[in-house]
């Protein structure tokens, strides 16, 4: 089963609330991911909070075309839940 963010709200900062098709819900802080050519302009908080969920993508999206794949986001808001550190492994993200 793919996994797919169905909701997510700026919070402040870099942090958006999200939840996921498995009924997950959680906060994911983004701030160290905004690097590379697409994501630098994100650290403009004005252009960061204009994220929403991309309903062909599934994930969350920007104006400018970045979005992040809904299983980095998960890893981002569980990274410390020893439940899905297998999950996570298998990922390439641990």
């Amino acid at each position: 089963m793919f996994l797919h963010i169905t909701e997510a709200k700026y919070i402040e900062d870099y942090r958006v609330e999200v939840s996921f098709d498995n009924g997950c819900k959680g906060i994911a802080d983004l701030s160290d991911v905004l690097k590379g050519t697409i994501f630098e302009p994100l650290r403009d908080i004005n252009r960061f909070s204009q994220l929403k969920v991309d309903p062909e993508l599934e994930t969350i999206a920007w104006p400018n075309g970045a979005d992040l794949a809904p299983e980095y986001v998960f890893f981002k808001v569980f990274k410390n839940e020893p439940k899905y550190q297998d999950k996570f492994r298998a990922w390439g993200y641990v």
